[in-house]
């Protein structure tokens, strides 16, 4: 499979961007890895033909939006995302006309129809700064989720209205399984994103994005470490620092498998055939687009 993949993407001049949430094997395999806000670099930096996202629908939207003239694909069109919809575009709507004056501030994980309702677009590597980027008297907006809300809001003091959506993945966590895994390995460093609950974040010892909590166990000497998000991540902790250990934090039903179920619709086949037949293409519409770009670039001047 891996030849097949490379023959076809010299074929159509194709690259295959990664998230990190994804199984192992697609990690290794795509030209580049990473988290929300370094694909959206990368996908509006590359000069290939074809984007073949391996992530779920919003990412790849993503990828049109700031490549209108490029073919996006992506292996599997259900892969979608439980906090992407948690907003409905037309109830988003409703709710924005409810705070006329407000400066809207969203998370890259929502469709484009939200993007395209909103001001500026943030991830979780620039929520803070892309907030404290909005001068103090004017009021914020923040959308769709409201954990990684609340924790902008305790980090920059800003007060925000929020939208009340949630990831499936981060919302399950369980605070009596960390404190047990604390206890049980006393010397572990708590990892964990700032889209998990209140009770989660109180015990981490590092909190941030996906790419963040790797740069965080490439720099620290620590040797053990609990990890409070997608387990899809700790492959590339455990590639780039194979002497450390990593404990995947459980789910309130004891199952230490908090993955994605969305991310993991996509499969090393479904690659294969996407690739070969150029289909599962994202389509948007030309206006939603247009306006769904502007606050993509915003947050891509600022960070």
């Amino acid at each position: 499979m891996l030849e097949t993949i490379k023959e076809l993407k010299e074929k159509h001049n194709a690259v295959i961007l990664a998230h990190y949430y994804q199984e192992p094997e697609i990690q290794d395999m795509a030209d580049f890895v990473g988290d929300s806000l370094e694909l959206s670099r990368k996908a509006a930096g590359t000069d290939a033909d074809v984007i073949l996202f391996c992530g779920v629908h919003f990412m790849a939207e993503t990828a049109k939006i700031v490549n209108p003239r490029k073919k996006v694909i992506i292996p599997d069109m259900d892969a979608g995302c439980s906090l992407a919809d948690s907003a409905p575009p037309e109830l988003f709507k409703k709710w924005v006309e409810k705070y006329p004056g407000y400066v809207v501030v969203s998370y890259i994980n929502c469709s484009a129809e939200v993007k395209a309702l909103s001001d500026i677009i943030c991830t979780s590597a620039n929520a803070k700064k892309v907030v404290e980027s909005i001068p103090k008297d004017k009021k914020i907006l923040f959308a769709p989720d409201r954990f990684l809300g609340k924790y902008v809001i305790k980090e920059t003091g800003r007060d925000m209205v929020l939208w009340n959506g949630s990831c499936q993945v981060h919302e399950i966590f369980s605070e009596r399984e960390l404190v047990r895994l604390k206890a049980e390995h006393e010397k572990a460093k708590v990892l964990a994103h700032p889209e998990c609950e209140e009770s989660i974040l109180m015990h981490a010892d590092f909190i941030g994005s996906t790419s963040a909590l790797i740069k965080n166990v490439n720099e620290t000497d620590d040797q053990k470490y609990i990890i409070a998000t997608e387990p899809g991540v700790i492959h590339q902790m455990q590639k780039q620092n194979p002497g450390k250990e990593f404990i995947p934090l459980p789910s309130n039903d004891g199952c230490a498998c908090n993955e994605c179920p969305h991310m993991r619709l996509n499969t090393m086949e479904k690659i294969v055939e996407t690739l070969r037949n150029l289909d599962n293409e994202i389509t948007l519409d030309e206006s939603v687009r247009a306006k769904a770009l502007k606050p993509l670039n915003r947050m891509l001047e600022i960070v």
